[in-house]
């Protein structure tokens, strides 16, 4: 079913740009002992394009613990404001590898940008009640998915992971989602937005949720835990090119970003402690956010939704073969496996 929505863009980006550039590409294979040193022990430098987000943390926690170079990598991040600036630099081979939203990647994988799909970036908690990822409103009247028809609701981009998620869940509340007008806005003037009643609701993310609710606003749902119990966000990715031509580093860093993800998952204080490092958070806002989970093997249950979700829009300019896609991760755990570890 094609919908169309009113969208008014109040931010510069574009969202084929953005989609392109928050595609991300993969290679697998290789186990946990994988390593791409050096026979006299040098680390292989490699750069990865992150954005300054609370889901990142696994990077510079991996950095931090000798991960990476266990698995003889020196990592150097770089930090882009979103996908457009780390998508071009990944085909480019300024970045060896970069970070981004799944939906995002499965739309500039129908471009025909030569992205795999490599590891698991992060997700969705799963607890209805603490979780990162959420639509919110500071009007006492809105309570439910059903009550944002005919109204403006902010995301930090259209024709993406945002809107596309709130529409599903308001369909799937019984709400009629050609209703709503999106209005494009960064995560950080939402609180504000919401708050001086510029937009009426807000798709937001941590650590937003927290400064939106300390300034009155309220939850008024998980809506990602709404279409699906477990839900993937994002995920790391590389060239095909870089990929085929250096397995072994794609296979040490998936190695490398596997375990910071099961070691963030596992000690969440050093989590909120290296936020302040790499992040400018207001004093005391990382002991209260609430975190993301973190585990290994990549989701391709969420990548069908994705797709399915991306289709019905009419946002995939081709085709995506998704088995190509995500030929280099592993895809043979799910995450109520890798919770259960």
């Amino acid at each position: 079913m094609t919908r169309t929505t009113t969208t008014r863009r109040v931010a510069a980006s574009a969202a084929a740009a953005v989609a392109a550039a928050l595609v991300l590409a993969a290679c697998g294979g290789g186990d946990d002992d994988s390593s791409a040193g050096g026979e006299d022990g040098e680390l292989t430098p490699v750069t990865v394009g992150l954005i300054p987000i609370i889901d990142v943390a696994p990077v510079y926690l991996g950095i931090e613990q000798g991960i990476f170079e266990e698995h003889g990598l020196d990592v150097t991040p770089e930090s882009g404001q979103g996908g457009a600036a780390i998508v071009p630099s990944v085909i480019s081979g300024d970045f060896q590898f970069g970070f981004g939203n799944s939906m995002s990647t499965v739309i500039g994988a129908s471009t025909g940008i030569d992205l795999r799909v490599i590891a698991s970036g992060n997700w969705s908690s799963g607890d209805r009640d603490n979780d990162g990822y959420t639509i919110m409103s500071a009007d006492d009247s809105i309570t439910e998915l059903t009550d944002l028809e005919g109204m403006t609701v902010a995301t930090n981009t259209v024709n993406a992971i945002g809107d596309s998620v709130v529409m599903e869940a308001v369909e799937l509340a019984g709400g009629d989602p050609d209703t709503i007008e999106f209005v494009e806005m960064p995560f950080p003037d939402m609180p504000a937005a919401m708050d001086s009643g510029q937009v009426d609701a807000a798709w937001i993310v941590e650590p937003f949720v927290t400064m939106s609710l300390d300034l009155g606003a309220h939850i008024v749902s998980p809506v990602l835990l709404d279409i699906a119990d477990e839900w993937e966000i994002s995920t790391y990715f590389t060239s095909g090119t870089y990929a085929d031509a250096n397995p072994e580093v794609v296979d040490a860093f998936r190695a490398a970003i596997n375990e910071s993800a099961t070691y963030a998952q596992e000690h969440p204080d050093e989590v909120r402690a290296i936020l302040d490092e790499y992040l400018e958070l207001p004093e005391g806002l990382a002991d209260r956010v609430i975190l993301p989970a973190w585990h290994p093997g990549v989701s391709r249950d969420t990548f069908d939704i994705y797709y399915r979700m991306a289709e019905e829009r009419d946002l995939l300019q081709g085709e995506v073969d998704l088995d190509l896609l995500l030929s280099y991760a592993d895809t043979g755990e799910s995450s109520s496996e890798a919770q259960s570890e």
